[in-house]
């Protein structure tokens, strides 16, 4: 019986694995294997079509001496600490207005989210004509009011923080995540703050705020590597600063210099010791923020 009992748990555990087999397979060839091979490569130089060849962590001291390095960490910096707190800022205002029992909300939920679900290249080009200094639509408001629009992904000024605003337009994520946190806050807080005669202002600072902290915790976390790993509204709006948009390296982010060094000069091992420095830096500013939440993040005890 005992030996019944046995196969029985090995058959059952042979056909477990046999379910999960395609997508161990799946994680080891195109998850597991990369990161493995990216760091492997990341301590020799090779360019494909050459033999790869060790030369240790020369790759991490050219790095650290390579002024494209520090600027392309600059844009970048300078683009999460505009587009973070804006997609924060507008994302709560959105989720605040929505939550409001009006007619009609839902259907302005579902607008408001639209442009998340739409491609990110789609998106870009849409912005490209908006921001266009001749014939945007941005300029030519800003005409009607007096005001001289300036070039935006044309300029070295403005082509970061334009490419940081339109992350407002992609701000559903948050607004649905800050929307089901505001259905979680219980009512009784409000009503007693009511009774006790605050306003709307200070029910908002004093209790919605603290309750919405933990969310807030998050979505800081989950934008701030979304941020430091801009690409494509990067590489189809700005090119680097070296096609069509700013000159000068403006709009040149950190991945878009990995990907310039990979794929455009086949330098393979420079950008697997540029994307490892990149997730180093995204793990110290996670674990900084982990570090400083218990200062600002507020939790109900039951």
């Amino acid at each position: 019986m005992v030996n019944n009992l046995f196969m029985r748990r090995r058959k059952k555990n042979i056909a477990g694995y046999l379910f999960i087999l395609p997508w161990l397979i799946g994680f080891c060839l195109f998850t597991a294997g990369p990161i493995l091979f990216s760091i492997f490569l990341s301590f020799h130089e090779w360019h494909i079509f050459d033999k790869m060849k060790w030369i240790g962590i020369e790759n991490y001291k050219k790095l650290f001496a390579d002024p494209l390095f520090y600027h392309s960490l600059k844009v970048t910096f300078y683009y999460a600490a505009i587009s973070v707190p804006v997609g924060l800022v507008v994302g709560l205002f959105l989720a605040v207005l929505l939550y409001q029992k009006v007619k009609g909300t839902s259907v302005f939920r579902t607008i408001f989210y639209i442009p998340s679900i739409v491609p990110v290249v789609a998106t870009a080009t849409l912005w490209i004509w908006i921001y266009n200094p001749e014939y945007g639509i941005l300029n030519f408001l800003l005409a009607k009011i007096g005001v001289r629009g300036p070039d935006w992904l044309y300029s070295t000024k403005w082509v970061v923080p334009a490419i940081a605003f339109m992350n407002a337009w992609t701000a559903g994520p948050n607004m649905i995540i800050y929307l089901a946190s505001l259905e979680d806050i219980p009512k009784v807080y409000w009503d007693a703050a009511k009774v006790d005669g605050t306003n709307s202002w200070q029910r908002f600072w004093h209790i919605t705020i603290p309750f919405l902290s933990p969310t807030t915790f998050f979505l800081l976390i989950t934008n701030v590597m979304g941020a430091l790993q801009t690409f494509a509204q990067a590489y189809i709006m700005g090119g680097g600063g070296r096609g069509f948009g700013a000159p000068a390296n403006a709009s040149l982010f950190y991945c878009l210099y990995l990907y310039e060094q990979g794929w455009s000069w086949f330098n393979m091992g420079y950008a697997s010791s540029l994307s490892w420095v990149l997730t180093l830096i995204i793990f110290t500013l996670t674990l900084i923020i982990f570090k400083t939440s218990n200062k600002w993040v507020y939790y109900e005890r039951s």
